[in-house]
């Protein structure tokens, strides 16, 4: 069978499935419900929650146990699934953060009122309260705000069959078992242990026969940026995070990683779009505005030197008007090929590219990229005007100008997050509008300077 018959007749099948789901629903038949909706992967079990009414999302807190919704909700963005704790009971959200991996738990109660958290805590049973409180307290966006402390903890001493004794009981609760942690007497972390290796083991062997002692951890105050990228470039599937005296506190799994991949991607995003969020489910005019008004002033303000700029050439203008008409053209090519130098540079702090190829290489490379475009897009532009206005020296000064600005404003692009960054600024913060407004005042610079330069031959 072909791929795409396959997935249309899969499609049919999962709509008539979730068809009997929504009439269970609607007949409020609660065993018709359970026995449907369960089937379904819990992703799939989220959007069809999330496409019900109130009154229909009630009817399902009612269906469900608290674990039940518990694996419903971390499927949920967590943008959006504050508001659905709003409209349910205390006592059974209180129940549901108590079933969540402590991690997912943290990061939504940390969107909510501190008040209500409080009062979560409080209702919950102590142990998974004090679990969380355990997480809540580290700073934001640190690799002890995204960790969990559901592991299975394992000492060099143990022998395998110990281990698998050990397992069968705590799997069932632990995020991940596919590395296993060993701690040595004073519980600091010694060695690494893949599920693999211990399955192959013979029953007798003590754990630290048969451990890796080449274990790569990160501290609980590391930014979740670099974790992210300590994964990308050690293919982890889980990484321990240690204290400054190496207690493992806790794991993170690279499923919160690839949460954090898009939330820093995201935000990124956002700054080089010189906008503070791109979120914009629940933004009004006037909050979408604040958050934008900002940079435009910023950016206005940097307009004015331009304007500023060019009528100090008014006279220029004056004896060749036509000069007018090529303003935004340069500009605009300037603007461009400096964004596009600074996708690379930002990039390339990102990924680490920068620290391994080095700085001036890839400056070097920008520089002879900007100018190497300059020179063909002048050479074009040249040949263009000539043949339009029939005037070489027109065609050679539009075509110097823009190879000039173009060089400048790719060096511009790579130079200025580079600046930023060493002054502990986030490159990105180098948007997008802020190059473009700078690379149209050094390319106005460039153009007249040039053009009040090769007035005797214009006129």
């Amino acid at each position: 069978m072909r791929t795409d018959q396959y997935d249309a007749q899969y499609k049919e099948q999962f709509q008539e499935h979730i068809d009997k789901v929504q009439e269970a629903l609607d007949m409020e038949n609660l065993e018709e419900f359970r026995t449907e909706f369960l089937e379904i992967h819990p992703y799939d079990q989220a959007v069809f929650f999330q496409q019900q009414e109130a009154e229909y999302r009630a009817q399902i807190y009612t269906y469900l146990s608290p674990e039940e919704m518990s694996e419903i909700l971390i499927n949920i963005d967590l943008d959006d699934v504050t508001a659905f704790f709003e409209e349910m009971d205390p006592r059974y959200a209180a129940m549901i953060f108590a079933e969540m991996p402590v991690d997912d738990a943290v990061d939504i109660l940390n969107e909510l009122d501190k008040e209500k958290v409080v009062s979560y805590l409080t209702i919950m049973d102590k142990e998974s309260a004090d679990d969380i409180k355990q997480l809540l307290h580290y700073e934001e966006k640190t690799a002890g705000s995204i960790m969990t402390t559901e592991y299975v903890v394992l000492f060099e001493k143990q022998t395998v069959a110990e281990t698998m004794g050990q397992l069968k009981k705590e799997a069932p609760d632990a995020e991940t078992i596919y590395y296993l942690f060993v701690l040595d007497d004073d519980k600091h972390l010694v060695g690494v242990l893949s599920i693999r290796d211990l399955i192959i083991a013979d029953s007798d062997t003590q754990i630290k026969e048969i451990m890796s002692t080449k274990v790569v951890a990160v501290s609980v105050a590391k930014d979740q940026e670099d974790v992210a990228q300590m994964f990308r470039d050690y293919d982890f599937l889980a990484l321990p995070v240690v204290d400054f005296q190496d207690h493992l506190l806790g794991i993170i799994t690279v499923d919160d990683i690839l949460d954090v991949m898009e939330e820093e991607a995201s935000e990124d995003y956002s700054k080089l779009a010189a906008v503070s969020n791109t979120d914009i489910k629940d933004d009004t005019a006037i909050r979408s505005a604040r958050k934008r008004l900002p940079w435009l002033v910023i950016l206005l303000f940097l307009g004015m030197l331009t304007a500023t700029l060019i009528a100090s050439f008014e006279e220029t203008l004056e004896q060749v008007a036509i000069l007018a008409a090529f303003i935004p053209l340069i500009g605009g090519t300037a603007g461009n090929s400096g964004t596009q130098a600074l996708a690379v540079a930002v990039r390339g702090m990102a990924t680490g590219e920068f620290e391994n190829t080095g700085k001036w290489k890839l400056l070097g490379r920008e520089a002879l990229t900007g100018l190497i475009n300059g020179l063909f897009c002048g050479l074009i532009l040249a040949a263009i005007i000539f043949i339009w206005q029939g005037n070489i020296y027109l065609g050679i000064l539009l075509g110097l100008s823009i190879t000039g600005s173009l060089l400048v404003a790719t060096l511009a692009g790579a130079v200025i997050p580079m600046i930023m960054n060493r002054l502990h600024i986030d490159p990105a913060v180098a948007s997008g509008p802020f190059i473009t407004t700078i690379n149209d005042l050094i390319s106005t610079l460039i153009y007249f300077g040039m053009a009040t330069a090769f007035m005797s031959y214009l006129i």
